[in-house]
């Protein structure tokens, strides 16, 4: 892995010293100093290469919209133009152009034109884009410190502050925000200091849908341990202050009035990531978290979103969920609940909830708490879905002895009859209506 680093101009020297001192053809000293230089280990992202003679880094169409940036004070129709062109050319990672505008202080020039903008009628055309070749600049941590040091976190934030919730802006600028604190504990911390996370709960109580996608990814970042030159990360505690603050039930809202959207997995994963402990996770259940995550399976009305749950072995996560809730048979009846959906129409889904433990979990429950009429109702339609299609399952279950538990949900909880009716006609009895 390369550890070392040349600058532009140390670069072009040494080319130049090929024809000079060597007396080597323009593109065979190129040649020359690209192969010494890679054996040497030194890192080449963002040099620029030019044969002698023939080109310049001037021509580079990244330094071009660099150069005329620099010249440009208050041309807010050309510089909102470059900026944009600076995002198309540096969008592509293939491209290498990110690299070479990095390399040559696109972020910093990129922060300094965004710390003088200020909100107003003319300016507001700039802030976007501005935000959006910042999101783009900042891919790894060389671009990520450059943003520190030139106060982005602060600049940024700002600049949300100041957006006036225009939910253009705000995705921009949460962009910046996940980029810039992507394996960067320093920077996670400067946001947090700068109290984004108040600023993240503001806009979530101001915004009625589940809209602002940059928002979740930003939350996720935040935290996420992902910095490996830390030795302990301080995101833990980020996210309990979070879920104190009260974005983990902000979060819950806007999942349940967004419903449907297209930022619904990245809300999901954002939740996700402020349940930290079991006192939070508790907190979340209580404000819906789990009714909504139900309404978030069934109203898909994808058997795909239900396979991709599987294969990420969704179900056994589901079944801890429930182990570590085992007193709570609320928490219990909503696990039982997805997980019938989950299995609905699928012999393959409802083979994996058993290998899951979802029979198990099934038993243990309806003899633990017989008078949960609800728990013992979802328990029996998630025993219809995982035995109507599949034989074996059928008999595992029967074999542990689920005909018994059922038949007394029957009796004793009125609302159970119809439900264990069908369970029992599901598992293959002839007698399901006695």
């Amino acid at each position: 892995m390369a550890t070392r680093a040349i600058s532009q101009e140390a670069f072009d020297d040494l080319v130049r010293e090929n024809v000079e001192d060597l007396g080597m053809e323009p593109s065979e000293a190129l040649e020359d100093a690209l192969y010494t230089l890679k054996l040497q280990g030194v890192d080449l992202s963002g040099i620029i290469t030019c044969v002698p003679g023939e080109s310049s880094v001037k021509d580079n169409p990244v330094i071009a919209c660099l150069d005329r940036l620099k010249e440009l004070d208050d041309e807010f129709d050309e510089i909102s133009s470059l900026l944009v062109k600076l995002n198309e050319l540096c969008s592509g990672q293939e491209s290498g152009n990110v690299a070479i505008a990095t390399k040559h202080g696109a972020v910093e020039l990129t922060c300094s034109i965004c710390s003088k903008i200020k909100i107003d009628s003319r300016s507001n055309a700039i802030v976007v884009p501005c935000l959006k070749a910042l999101a783009v600049l900042i891919h790894d941590i060389q671009s990520t410190e450059a943003f520190r040091n030139a106060s982005g976190p602060r600049i940024v934030v700002d600049l949300i502050r100041d957006s006036g919730f225009d939910s253009d802006s705000l995705d921009a600028g949460f962009a910046v925000v996940a980029a810039a604190a992507t394996g960067n504990e320093v920077v996670k911390e400067i946001f947090m200091e700068l109290k984004v996370d108040e600023l993240i709960l503001k806009v979530l109580n101001r915004e009625s849908k589940v809209t602002i996608r940059a928002l979740y990814d930003a939350i996720r970042v935040l935290l996420t341990p992902d910095d490996n030159r830390v030795v302990a990360s301080q995101v833990y505690g980020y996210a309990r202050t979070f879920a104190k603050l009260g974005i983990a039930k902000a979060l819950t809202e806007a999942l349940q009035e967004g419903i449907g959207s297209d930022s619904l997995v990245s809300a999901s994963i954002a939740l996700k990531s402020i349940a930290v402990n079991d006192e939070i996770c508790k907190s979340i259940a209580e404000s819906g978290g789990i009714d909504t995550l139900l309404r978030c399976i069934d109203d898909s009305g994808s058997d795909s979103n239900k396979s991709t749950i599987v294969e990420k072995r969704g179900v056994d996560k589901l079944i801890k969920l429930a182990q570590r809730f085992s007193d709570d048979p609320l928490v219990i009846q909503e696990v039982m609940s997805i997980i019938s959906i989950i299995c609905l129409r699928s012999p393959d889904h409802a083979a994996s909830a058993i290998e899951a433990g979802a029979g198990d979990l099934a038993i243990q429950a309806m003899k633990r708490f017989p008078a949960a009429a609800q728990m013992q109702r979802n328990a029996c339609n998630m025993i219809r879905n995982i035995a109507v299609r599949n034989a074996e399952n059928r008999k595992i279950l029967l074999a542990n002895g689920i005909e018994k538990l059922i038949r007394n949900a029957k009796a004793n909880n009125e609302i159970c009859r119809a439900s264990a009716t069908d369970a029992l006609r599901d598992l293959g009895l002839d007698n399901y209506n006695s």
